[in-house]
């Protein structure tokens, strides 16, 4: 945490002599995009104005050029030849009033009749054949002597209706022009309309953009996502991030490493995780710090908190950190403190016989002092003779043979049933070692703390050609019923920590391992519990025991 409150407090001097805000920058960046697109639009649509104006003053062109030919003193004239001045006075009016460039009339041979300049009256076209001479209209643009024009022209027709000639008539090309630029302003007030309407929404966007990133600059973003990617990645526990949905949006590598997951960004728990303790201790269904969970590879503890940002809920965070070589050590550790309290009783009810034996000797009661030596030190070679005629493996026989010492001391009595039988080399092993000590120590713990008396604690080590099959018995209160759904969960006890060692693992570990390598584990109906555990023998037996998981 210390880590994160010197970064916020360096982000004011990293990154406060930037000129511009987030917001100030999404502001002018879409006003140039707005700016720069409004523009092109607009002088797309001054291009497409210009080219509808053109046709518009075409079809006027074609229009006049259409009536003119209709004219019946035109038509005669160029059909009998009487032409003279009437054709020029009648053309001439019809541009007069029409406000044209020009209304020509040319005969069938290009010759002209009227013209807006007089001297070309009489004259050829340059335009060879005429193109109204196959009857239809046409429309154009024409660069002629008067200055460019929209031009229509009309086939010119007889009296008995044969193409005598073409009129050809001309919109001047600064009405087109003066249409446009009284029609322009109208749509650039639309224009800067919608400019406006998008400068409002673009400042309403850049707030929100700025809210949803809780203040923070572009350089702040970036620079924390540095230092995200720096910390988690670089911590040695794991890490898993949550949103409000309960998908994976941050998951480092000690996370993966612990918890075997592969590609787990934008999932949910329930598509990469079974259904188990450690699912419900991720998922916050579990509640409670330091929560206890056994995987078949590690001992883990996992803590999850809610995060908040300026009252938003965000999702949540859960640190998973590995202690497994811790709860190996403690286990150990509290194995050792009870040997060591054992050790002393020993010490203690030593010192007795020796006091007693002094008293016996004082007294001159030198048989009955013979017959209790000799009584007292062939009590423990005779427990352990009595283990190792049933049971080949030293190891087995060490631990066997500390187990009954502890429970003495505890006021369990420890019998091995006669019907035990084990190898020097079994299957297992170090599996059967990990078994049968959890199983002793949670028999001895409910033996102690009630039941029937005397407290006694009964273990059967059976093993043949095709299985091995444990089982303890004891005369405690045994399993309640409603927690036999519940007894090899991780954490699960019904009385609290003893010493350095947590409560709830024992049983666990030993319905991971006895899981894990194909066999069983049967729990009995009180009163007294009695677990059965049957592992299978593999076809081909190992030499030596190969090391196991037990921690």
């Amino acid at each position: 945490m210390s880590m994160l409150s010197g970064l916020y407090a360096r982000m004011p001097r990293r990154w406060g002599r930037r000129n511009r805000k987030l917001s100030s920058r999404i502001l002018l960046s879409q006003l140039a995009i707005l700016g720069l697109t409004s523009t092109i639009g607009f002088l797309l649509f001054a291009v497409a104005q210009r080219a509808q104006l053109d046709r518009e003053y075409e079809r006027r062109a074609l229009a006049i050029a259409s009536t003119t030919a209709a004219e019946p003193q035109i038509r005669d004239a160029i059909a009998y030849r009487t032409g003279g001045d009437i054709v020029q006075s009648i053309a001439a009016r019809i541009q007069s009033a029409s406000h044209a460039s020009y209304v020509v009339v040319i005969d069938r041979d290009g010759i002209r009749h009227s013209h807006p300049m007089p001297a070309l009256i009489g004259e050829p076209v340059a335009e060879r054949p005429l193109v109204a001479l196959d009857g239809r209209d046409h429309v154009g643009v024409d660069q002629g002597i008067t200055g460019r024009s929209a031009n229509g022209k009309a086939p010119l027709r007889g009296p008995t209706g044969d193409v005598i000639g073409e009129v050809s008539v001309g919109m001047p090309e600064r009405d087109v022009i003066g249409q446009l630029w009284r029609e322009l302003p109208v749509f650039g007030l639309f224009a800067a309309l919608a400019l406006a309407v998008g400068v409002a929404a673009s400042s309403v966007l850049a707030r929100r953009l700025k809210r949803s990133t809780f203040g923070l600059e572009l350089e702040e973003i970036a620079g924390l996502l540095q230092d995200r990617e720096a910390m988690l990645h670089g911590i040695r526990e794991g890490v898993i991030g949550f949103d409000r949905q309960g998908r994976v949006t941050v998951v480092n590598d000690e996370a993966r490493r612990l918890l075997g997951l592969g590609t787990a960004l934008g999932s949910r728990l329930s598509d990469v995780l079974p259904d188990g303790r450690l699912r419900r201790a991720l998922d916050g269904t579990l509640t409670g710090a330091d929560l206890t969970v056994v995987t078949d590879s590690h001992c883990l503890a996992v803590n999850r908190m809610p995060v908040t940002l300026r009252g938003h809920e965000l999702g949540a965070v859960v640190t998973v950190r590995d202690r497994t070589e811790l709860v190996g050590l403690l286990r150990e550790l509290d194995s050792v403190r009870g040997l060591t309290d054992a050790l002393r009783a020993q010490q203690h009810e030593f010192s007795n016989r020796m006091h007693t034996l002094a008293g016996l000797l004082e007294l001159g009661e030198h048989e009955a002092a013979f017959a209790y030596a000799v009584e007292s030190a062939g009590a423990e070679p005779a427990l352990a003779e009595s283990i190792r005629s049933r049971i080949g493996n030293p190891l087995m026989v060490g631990l066997l043979t500390a187990k009954t010492t502890v429970a003495a001391e505890r006021g369990v009595r420890l019998v091995l049933s006669e019907d035990s039988r084990l190898g020097e080399q079994p299957a297992h092993l170090d599996r059967l070692l990990t078994i049968v000590g959890n199983l002793l120590d949670n028999a001895v713990d409910a033996a102690a703390c009630g039941g029937t008396s005397p407290a006694r604690v009964r273990l059967s080590l059976v093993e043949d050609a095709a299985r091995v099959t444990v089982r303890v018995a004891d005369s405690g209160p045994g399993v309640p019923p409603r927690a036999r759904a519940r007894i090899f969960e991780d954490g699960w006890s019904t009385r609290p920590d003893r010493g350095t060692a947590r409560r709830g693992l024992g049983l666990a570990l030993v319905h991971r391992l006895v899981l894990r390598h194909g066999g069983s584990i049967e729990v009995s109906e009180g009163p007294g519990a009695v677990f059965t555990v049957v592992l299978p023998v593999p076809r081909a037996a190992p030499v030596a025991a190969a090391k196991g998981a037990g921690w």
